[in-house]
């Protein structure tokens, strides 16, 4: 004890018990901005407060696996802690509007840690278009964690109230979803979810939009995870999974599987992350802009198109209800397999690639590449087009961007001649569709 009375040292260190009654490391400075928010979030996202002793511009790294000192000090080993990620930390808690956020090596890293809470005989209600490692890690719990599972189409209440239960566990929603861009009423089916079972926690993916575009937490989310591969970074260099709570004792939870697991950011990766967050507000305005335009370009030629910032899209009020924006994924659909494989591969500008959030335009056919590890039959049940081709866009010039696509569905045959231009081959306006028919 110190002459005030405050434990020090080893006094310190064997003071602290976790919520599970283990003695281990405390997680170092959680969380919780005392502050909140003072600037608008374009501003905060820049904004960040350091005590470092040389006041650096930028948050060091302290590539460090150990620290030295005795029982008590802050940091000790990096796998339980470290000053970059513990500044990275704080920093998305007050954009994520979070009492406390985690962060992980993965996106998937981040949902393995949310579900690893999960007991035999829970039950988690989830989509009917979930991303394809999500909907591996489930089945994985499914078949061999004694969880059961049950895909319900979240677009409408109904559908999700029907299978809660008090059994229910955990609700875990991605809106909107991939590829075919579905919107979950995040507040509604969060409230829906504590009336069957006010223990259920309900965790909301939120990687399409990130937090510059929307904050389930304010919705009524328990958790808030996503990759951090995707906007948060932008660039595609980093690997990385973010978590937000508000609950303390669910925040312990997860710190203390991180702390086990050995899964927490690496310094340098957590330093990567943070700058990519300083312009994601530059970077995502300029996305959706793009990604508003081609929606446009290719709706007003004929094709099928999902994107929420349509007014088209089935779900557009309940969508601009809970988020501040649109984001850049998009996808639309040909008719034809072997037109949309045509029509990927003329492309020059868009990269034929996984993943979305970069700043490089980025094209796809879902159920050859991100979602084929959901086998053909439960893509079929779940109404997944095969010949869906999903567009996330980037920053480049919109006129280059529209060239390209344009020169790309003229080369695969996707369109016809008309007096204003072209259309597409399956034409979807005034109720009138022309079909294609897949080739051998």
């Amino acid at each position: 004890m110190d002459p005030n009375g405050i434990p020090n040292g080893i006094g310190k260190a064997m003071k602290h018990l976790d919520l599970d009654g283990h003695e281990l490391p405390p997680s170092p400075a959680p969380s919780s901005p005392s502050a909140g928010r003072k600037y608008a979030l374009a501003t905060e996202l820049v904004y960040t407060e350091s005590n470092d002793q040389f006041n650096s511009s930028s948050t060091p790294i302290y590539q460090s696996a150990t620290f030295k000192g005795g029982p008590g000090q802050e940091y000790d080993y990096t796998r339980s802690g470290n000053p970059t990620r513990s500044h990275l930390e704080r920093h998305l808690a007050k954009i994520m509007n979070a009492n406390r956020a985690l962060v992980v090596s993965s996106g998937m890293g981040a949902c393995d840690v949310i579900t690893r809470i999960l007991k035999p005989g829970d039950e988690v209600v989830t989509g009917n278009d979930l991303y394809g490692g999500t909907n591996r890690l489930l089945t994985y719990l499914k078949e061999n964690g004694g969880i059961i599972v049950h895909h319900v189409d979240t677009t409408t209440l109904e559908s999700v109230q029907g299978v809660l239960m008090e059994k229910t566990a955990m609700v875990l929603l991605e809106t909107p979803t991939n590829p075919l861009i579905k919107v979950a009423d995040v507040a509604g089916i969060a409230s829906a979810a504590h009336a069957a079972n006010p223990s259920a926690i309900v965790a909301v993916d939120n990687t399409m939009l990130s937090p510059y575009l929307a904050n389930p937490l304010d919705l009524g989310a328990d958790v808030v995870y996503e990759s951090g591969t995707k906007y948060l970074s932008g660039h595609h260099d980093v690997m990385a999974g973010v978590i937000g709570v508000n609950n303390v004792a669910l925040g312990e939870k997860f710190y203390f599987m991180i702390n086990s697991t050995g899964c927490g950011l690496a310094p340098f990766d957590s330093w990567l992350l943070l700058r990519g967050i300083k312009t994601l507000s530059v970077r995502m305005e300029k996305q959706q802009a793009n990604a508003m335009a081609i929606a446009q370009f290719l709706e007003s030629h004929g094709f099928k198109v999902r994107y929420p910032g349509l007014k088209s899209h089935p779900q557009y009020a309940l969508h601009w209800s809970q988020a501040r924006g649109a984001g850049a994924v998009l996808s639309f659909e040909t008719g034809s397999i072997a037109l949309s494989e045509r029509i990927v591969e003329a492309t020059r500008l868009f990269g034929i690639s996984v993943s979305f959030g970069c700043v490089n335009s980025l094209i796809s056919m879902p159920c050859r590449m991100s979602h084929a590890s959901i086998d053909p039959a439960t893509r079929k049940e779940r109404a997944l087009p095969e010949d869906i081709i999903r567009l996330c866009v980037g920053i480049e010039d919109l006129t280059d961007l529209v060239d390209d696509l344009s020169q790309a569905l003229v080369r695969a045959g996707a369109v016809r001649l008309t007096e204003n231009g072209f259309e597409a081959l399956e034409h979807h306006s005034a109720g009138r569709t022309t079909q294609v028919v897949d080739e051998p």
